[in-house]
């Protein structure tokens, strides 16, 4: 099974909690233990599994964009070169365990998209597999 989830953004760059949308998809499929891919097809968007605190999700923006400010000697001709190279840091897929129709996560982890050139509308692929 495989369905496309649609997330608007309203920031420049923002973390968004999916999990509660990734875990209706398992629940739809009706897989009781299996896995869950969770993919965003985007070159400025990122999926970062980590604490739902938002003091850590402000703390983890201002690391990366100190890492990668939006102005600098980039060559990438759009202006959105930092985008990218975030998004290239955290990486655009993330694998789940499902066990009894559940998404294995740790007790504070959660699935973020994470926007880094927006506001725009992302789609976010979720694959469920049995076995």
């Amino acid at each position: 099974m495989i369905e496309e989830l649609s997330v608007k953004t309203r920031e420049s760059t923002e973390l968004i909690n999916l999990t509660a949308e990734v875990q209706a998809v398992v629940g739809k499929s009706g897989v009781k233990n299996g896995i869950c891919i969770v993919y965003v097809p985007h070159t400025t968007v990122g999926l970062l599994i980590n604490e739902a605190e938002p003091g850590f999700q402000f703390d983890l923006m201002k690391v990366l964009d100190r890492l990668v400010p939006q102005q600098a000697s980039y060559r990438h001709p759009d202006g959105n070169a930092h985008a990218h190279i975030k998004a290239g840091l955290i990486g655009s897929e993330k694998h789940f365990i499902i066990r009894d129709g559940r998404l294995v996560l740790g007790t504070w982890q959660a699935i973020f998209l994470c926007e880094f050139d927006g506001p725009r509308t992302r789609s976010v692929m979720v694959k469920v597999m049995e076995g």
